[in-house]
């Protein structure tokens, strides 16, 4: 029904106030192919101290990670999307075409640290067999002699491993444990800890820096000493040169997906976990310090350097950070 002649009709004021509700993502980027095509603004950004990783800042072409791995401490960065930090991670990745563009202007500012690539997403998923944005960060940071370290668990990265070795790149490989069952079960997009043991020794074939980002250690599933010494004889066979372990993060998104999946598979370990971790998602440093120092031990046995290490490239001094907008 419409309200008389010179006032404003329903059709009218459904025009006037309508919301658009769609997740923010879904309003503002392209959805192609299936992925979700977005013009990022900056792409230099800040990483909490829950990703896991020894940079403070990163680069990510990717958000969101087809990997599906139950633990990824990036969860949370899909809420900011509107997304949820669940199935929506897993399944609805965000592409930043620009990144490579984005980069080239600021790191001409840039006067940090060293930056980890790959931290909000693996930045050689298979979105990057079609998109092929590494090649562009990759020359981009090697040409400003900036230090990064790429992480992934994908293969995809020896097509790019002359490349990487030409900008002084370290690549970190994901390897947090050599059993299966707990691969397909945490794991369940990404290819098994064989091949990734395969991926370290050609890389260092390649002439890349490779060590293994020893992560996430799975309190109560993969920290028995037997795993452990497993793992870390295997990486060492492989060729790496270095360990850095990382016991798993459970920050805000990621605490709640994984505490769902540990319910259904091993509910008997819910309330161990719920005494292990603080607010933030951090384990106990109790804990953290003796997994961490059974690790550095193995490394010492096997002769493999074990934590973050130095950074690789030239370093730049460190000065006015990026806006983050």
């Amino acid at each position: 029904m419409r309200v008389p002649l010179g006032g404003v009709g329903w059709d009218a004021l459904s025009l006037v106030d309508a919301v658009d509700d769609r997740p923010l993502i879904e309003r503002r980027a392209v959805l192609r192919g299936g992925f979700y095509e977005m013009q990022a603004r900056t792409v230099i950004e800040r990483l909490p101290v829950t990703a896991g990783v020894s940079q403070q800042w990163g680069v990510s072409p990717y958000r969101g990670c087809a990997h599906a791995c139950r633990g990824c401490g990036a969860r949370g960065g899909h809420r900011r999307l509107g997304l949820d930090a669940g199935r929506d991670f897993d399944t609805r990745i965000v592409v930043r075409p620009n990144v490579a563009e984005r980069l080239r202007a600021e790191l001409p500012r840039w006067e940090g640290e060293s930056l980890a690539v790959g931290a909000g997403g693996d930045c050689y998923q298979e979105a990057e067999a079609t998109y092929r944005l590494m090649p562009g960060v990759v020359r981009a940071l090697g040409e400003a002699g900036v230090p990064f370290t790429v992480y992934t668990k994908s293969p995809l990265v020896l097509r790019d491993a002359p490349l990487l070795a030409r900008a002084g790149a370290r690549v970190a490989v994901s390897i947090a444990f050599v059993d299966e069952r707990i691969r397909r079960a945490v794991e369940p997009g990404a290819v098994g800890a064989q091949a990734r043991l395969e991926l370290v020794s050609a890389l260092v074939e390649a002439g890349v820096e490779c060590r293994v980002l020893m992560a996430p250690v799975l309190p109560l599933l993969s920290d028995a000493a037997d795993q452990l010494a497993a793992t870390v004889r295997r990486i060492a066979a492989a060729g790496a040169g270095a360990v850095e372990p990382v016991v798993l993060r459970l920050p805000a998104g990621t605490r709640s997906w994984y505490l769902e999946w540990l319910g259904q598979a091993h509910p008997g370990l819910v309330a161990r976990y719920e005494e292990l971790y603080d607010a933030a998602g951090l384990p106990s440093p109790e804990y953290e310090r003796r997994i961490t120092g059974q690790i550095e031990q193995l490394c010492r046995v096997y002769g493999m350097a074990c934590g973050a290490g130095e950074p690789v490239g030239r370093r730049r001094g460190g000065g006015e950070q990026l806006a983050l907008v």
